[in-house]
Order: structure tokens, then sequence, then C-alpha cells
């Protein structure tokens, strides 16, 4: 069985580095599965040149926390015409797996009893994407017991603000260091969490969603016409 990790890519080197950490930890809690990380554009190796050569099942989980063009576009079309027979995972959020892990960061970071929490993600123009973004937030407000709103730092709104009240924490929405953490970092909030990263919940949520798809391909006969196929269950 082969495990595909999906990234965006990124032009930042600790932003691969942090990726690669986390292949390895995912790797770890299953060695007699085969790991792969892969990019969908910028950094190496590429998805497209990845994919027709690894030995199947063919498993990808999209290291994208929402839906967006990415997911229902780019990423499609790229398996359909590399690899047409893999399976593709719903992308990673929103879960209360990841609200676990952003609290763990915001802790790291200082996070005070009295703070505002905004969780900071980068955006996207498709309306499902920024309703995930949402979601999450409202299930990281559950875990921290306090209110959260969203906010985005290009497409969608509520914007970050230009100002900022002095007792805003932001949560950063985002995976790995790079353009957008570097655009919370120099908002002007007045604590910034680290990007997801490495976290052992991450790792975890990762199999489950893997897990996702093997059921769906216990329960579906797989058909030349629907090799392809995005699972979305709930949770």
């Amino acid at each position: 069985m082969t495990l595909v990790l999906a990234a965006h890519g990124t032009r930042d080197a600790r932003g691969e580095a942090v990726l690669r950490d986390l292949a390895e930890a995912v790797a770890a809690r299953r060695p007699n599965h085969h790991v792969h990380l892969a990019y969908l554009e910028i950094s190496r190796p590429l998805l497209s040149g990845t994919l027709p050569d690894l030995p199947g099942p063919v498993t990808i989980v999209p290291l994208l926390l929402a839906g967006g063009y990415h997911v229902h576009v780019d990423l499609p079309e790229i398996v359909s015409r590399t690899r047409p027979d893999a399976r593709v995972a719903r992308p990673l959020g929103p879960h209360p797996l990841l609200s676990e892990a952003l609290a763990r960061r915001l802790t790291e970071a200082g996070l005070r009893p009295d703070d505002a929490v905004v969780l900071a993600a980068a955006g996207s123009s498709d309306p499902a994407a920024l309703a995930d973004v949402r979601a999450q937030a409202r299930l990281l407000s559950v875990r921290l017991g306090r209110p959260v709103t969203a906010a985005f730092a290009a497409s969608g709104t509520p914007a970050l603000p230009r100002h900022w009240d002095h007792r805003t924490a932001l949560a950063s929405y985002l995976l790995a260091p790079g353009f957008f953490h570097t655009r919370l970092q120099d908002s002007g909030a007045a604590l910034v969490s680290d990007p997801i990263g490495a976290d052992p919940g991450l790792a975890a949520l990762i199999w489950r969603r893997y897990d996702d798809v093997q059921r769906a391909r216990k329960c579906q006969p797989t058909h030349h016409h629907d090799r392809m196929t995005s699972t979305r269950p709930a949770g």
C-alpha cells in the first residue's frame, strides 16, 4: 500500500524541511506502508512525475487544510492524467485533531487567558474553502473555551486587520513556514503561533483520511470510469 502526501509547494527551505519531518512522522506510524511526499508545484519532487512510477494501490492525501482550486481542479487533473487508478482523500480540515494541534501551538507561543484568538489562514476564492476555515475556527473555539474568529491573509473576508488590539493572538492555520506565515508574523498581532508542522495529531489525522479511502475502496467496486474517488465523510 502506498500513501502519497500531496503538498502545495513552497520557495521557503524551512517549509520544505517541516514537510519532510511531517512525512517522516507519518511513515513512522505504519512502517509497512510506502509513504512519499510530493508537490503540486514549485518544490520537488513534483506529484505529476512521482505518481506514474509508484507501486499500487495508491492513495493520495492532500496536505491542504481546506478545499479550493488545488483540491477540486489542480489535483484531480494531475491524477487523471498520470495515475487514474489512484484514490484521493478529502482535505485535512476541518477536524478536532487540528484544533488540538492549534491549541498546542498557541500554548507554546504563550497564549494568555484574556487574549482574543483569531484563526489566521491564507484564504481562497472558493466560498466552500472559506467555510471550511470558519468551521475549524468554531472547533478551535470549543477546544479553547473562548470565542475564535477566522481571518484571511490573501483572498477571503474578513481580511486580517491592519490594526490589532494589544491582546490579540493569531493561531497560524498553516502547515509550514513560508510566504503566508511571514505575513502573519509581520501583521502586528501581539502573538503569532507557529504553523502546525509535524504535530503528532496531524500525523494521526493523515492516517484517518487514508483509512477513510480504504473503507470506501472496500465498499465500492472499482470501475474504469470512477477510479479516482474523493471521499468526504463527516468529521
